[in-house]
């Protein structure tokens, strides 16, 4: 079986009897905010969409003009902006009191619609007779944030999504800074939800979450929107995604040392903030992308658990609160084991602390 493919090597595989029957291929780059690439899987240089994994990029630039502080938003107001929500009637409810501040209308929204993330939302909504409305798509959030902006600055509301528009071109230079690459070096794209999507490297990708976590030598008001996003993330964790899911999860069981984001097509990151891996380690950042998407998460899951393993994080891998995503063992429905889930190689951290 091929060990590579085109920037991607074999990191999670899948035993039975003994013999390797699935291998998931994918790239990793673990990037300090000095910018060291202190590991990698595949080439840390491969070209990949970060998708919602970006989110708290795109809302650096209504932090950094006071747009929460303009329009009186809470924290958790803030930390909806950088989520992938699961669309219960909690994120609803924080939805329209974002709306009602700003002026909004729902009908403004061009996320478009799906059905919410949560099971239990959704079977009650069915029970109801309740149709999904685009307050439950996941990156409503997102796109109440590019509305508030466009508002902000008097850009046309109506052409918010367009990349002719200011705010696109100014989230666009944002994030080019905060990956250190040049905005026309970037990809263009549109993401499932109709907004702009770009894409870079994974070390970049990296890169830019450890200046997330530790913004040294980004100035005042960019360092300043920085911490405001992360620690709103870190503070409202079902915000950012749901009850049960991996990101909430991972950061309320990290306790302020992590802001975590996944994105779609199996690409996600952490962002380690600084002190977070031990005394003097500094603000890290991690993005990796499973190249088959990852569509039930498994390669996503045992990646993660691997790699904060190494990073020093033993007892939380281990807790309780996270087993539903630590299951090394694998077994059919009768509940008997036959294989196991795990890293194709050990992970090794070069340390710089």
């Amino acid at each position: 079986m091929a060990e590579t493919q085109a920037g991607y090597e074999a990191v999670v595989e899948l035993t039975r009897g003994g013999i390797v029957e699935c291998v998931h291929y994918g790239a990793l780059a673990v990037v300090d905010s000095a910018g060291n690439l202190l590991t990698s899987l595949g080439d840390p240089k491969l070209v990949t969409f970060p998708r919602s994994s970006m989110k708290p990029l795109q809302a650096i630039p209504f932090v950094e003009d006071g747009g929460p502080e303009h329009y009186g938003f809470t924290e958790e107001e803030l930390a909806i902006l950088c989520a992938s929500h699961h669309g219960t009637d909690e994120h609803v409810r924080v939805l329209r009191s974002i709306h009602e501040k700003v002026g909004l209308q729902e009908s403004d929204l061009q996320c478009g619609v799906h059905w919410p993330s949560d099971k239990a939302t959704t079977l009650a909504m069915r029970e109801r007779g309740e149709e999904p409305t685009s307050y439950r798509h996941n990156c409503s959030g997102k796109h109440s944030g590019m509305l508030a902006q466009a508002l902000l600055h008097d850009y046309s509301k109506d052409e918010y999504l367009s990349m002719e528009n200011p705010l696109q071109q100014r989230i666009l230079k944002t994030v080019a800074e905060m990956c250190v690459v040049e905005p026309k070096d970037m990809a263009v794209g549109i993401d499932g939800c109709s907004a702009p999507v770009f894409a870079m490297p994974l070390y970049n990708f990296a890169l830019a979450m450890a200046r997330l976590a530790d913004p040294i030598g980004l100035g005042g008001s960019r360092a300043s929107a920085c911490q405001k996003i992360t620690h709103a993330m870190m503070a409202y964790p079902e915000m950012v995604a749901g009850p049960g899911a991996l990101d909430s999860v991972l950061m309320s069981l990290m306790q302020g040392k992590a802001a975590v984001k996944g994105g779609a097509e199996g690409y996600q990151m952490i962002s380690l903030m600084p002190g977070a891996c031990g005394k003097g380690s500094p603000g890290i950042g991690v993005a990796f992308k499973i190249s088959d998407g990852d569509p039930n998460r498994r390669a996503t899951y045992s990646l993660i658990v691997a790699l904060l393993r190494a990073l020093g994080f033993e007892d939380e891998m281990a807790s309780e609160a996270f087993r539903s995503f630590n299951t090394p063992l694998l077994k059919n429905w009768r509940g008997l084991e036959i294989g196991e889930i795990r890293t194709a190689k050990p992970i090794e951290i070069t340390k710089t602390w």
